[in-house]
Formats: C-alpha cells, sequence, structure tokens
C-alpha cells in the first residue's frame, strides 16, 4: 500500500461534539487531545514520515474568551504530550501576538524528543496572511518559494484529513497544501476511530498522483 509521507491533520466539529452532548462549546477541546497522540502512534506504526496538526489559526482568537482559554491550553498541552514521544518537534505560528501561548514558545524551533523519528508540526496562532507576509518583502533570488515562508521548516503535503464533514482547508498551509489530496471524515474530531484514518489512508492509495503532469 502506497503511504503518505506527509499527512496534514484539520481536527474539526470540537464545539458541535461537545453541543451533541450537552455540553458547553468549550468543553469540547479537552476531547480532542486524546485522538491526537492516538493519531500520532497510528501514522508512528505506518512509518510516515511527517505530521502537521492544526491547532488553532488568529481568526479563531476572535471567538468568546472562554472558547479561546479552552483551545490553548489544549493545544499547550498536545504539544506537552507528543514532546515524551520519539519526534522532532515544532510550533508554528505568529509569535509576535500576545494571543501566541509563552508556554510553547521554547518548541518554535524544531527540537528533537526522545529518539527522535516523525517530524511532528503543530499550528499555533496560524494565519496563511502572517505565512506569506514576507513574500511581498523579500528581496531574494530564489526560485523556491518554500524559502520565503513563515512555515518553510514544514514540507509538501500528501494527504488532508478533515473531520467534521467540513470541505474547506480553512488557510491551512497554502504553500504545502497546493497537490495536496483532500480526504473528509463525516465524524467529529473527538469521536476519532482508527478507522477514520486507516479508511482516509486506503483512499488515499487509491488515487492518481499526477502533480498536473
Amino acid at each position: 500500500m502506497r503511504v503518505p509521507n506527509h499527512i496534514g491533520i484539520i481536527p474539526d466539529g470540537n464545539r458541535r461534539w461537545a453541543i451533541d452532548k450537552g455540553l458547553s462549546k468549550e468543553s469540547g477541546y479537552e476531547s480532542g487531545i486524546d485522538p491526537g497522540l492516538l493519531l500520532f502512534k497510528l501514522c508512528e506504526r505506518l512509518g510516515i514520515k511527517e505530521i502537521t496538526y492544526y491547532g488553532f489559526t488568529v481568526d479563531n482568537t476572535k471567538r468568546p474568551r472562554e472558547q479561546i482559554k479552552a483551545f490553548t491550553e489544549a493545544c499547550i498541552n498536545s504539544v506537552d504530550i507528543l514532546s515524551k514521544e520519539d519526534a522532532e518537534l515544532i510550533v508554528v505560528g505568529n509569535t509576535k501576538s500576545p494571543m501566541f501561548p509563552k508556554e510553547l514558545l521554547p518548541y518554535t524551533t524544531r527540537r528533537t524528543f526522545g529518539k527522535g523519528g516523525i517530524k511532528v508540526n503543530f499550528l499555533v496562532n496560524y494565519s496563511w496572511k502572517w505565512d506569506l507576509e514576507y513574500l511581498k518583502r523579500s528581496k531574494s533570488s530564489s526560485n523556491n518559494i518554500t524559502n520565503q515562508i513563515q512555515s518553510s521548516d514544514v514540507s509538501k503535503i500528501d494527504l488532508i484529513i478533515r473531520w467534521g464533514g467540513r470541505r474547506r482547508l480553512s488557510g491551512f498551509l497554502p504553500v504545502q497544501s497546493i497537490y495536496s489530496d483532500f480526504f473528509i471524515v463525516e465524524d467529529y474530531w473527538p469521536n476519532f476511530k482508527e478507522k477514520h484514518f486507516y479508511d482516509a489512508i486506503s483512499w488515499y492509495d487509491d488515487q492518481d498522483i499526477t502533480l498536473g503532469g
């Protein structure tokens, strides 16, 4: 079976999951932490080389204060958990904004944890506009656009999996996702099941990858 080198994860549906459970919207974020670790383990098992998790965006910080606090804490806790695994971890996002959690500043350059292994990218306080802003003022003669963006340490994404049924990228790494295949899971992220992941991998194996050729 053909396995993608790099998988992007959009873990959507936390608030809708909470509402369905009769809980407050912010209650859904904590329930999305364990699925992130389980997915990491599955990727490790299949030999996937790189994972990018979509934590929260600059636009997400327009939500009510209690939700911001909840998803920020969930991201901090998730990164802490992943730092205890065999991984090469980096957090990517606008660190100059007060919305970027100071607890994650030590992770903004790639660090090796344990024995190393999978490259793990965690997007926190991320914005596609922020990611591409340097292009406007760059005078570099390089033909490689990925050397001129804020997320330059993140490689091309082969497969993006989005939970929650929405069919949009929501600003997710516009350069790296140009030729990504896009798989939708109708279930909410806190309801993560191994089958969701394996269905996506099986679907990817059937795709005709031409990259425009």
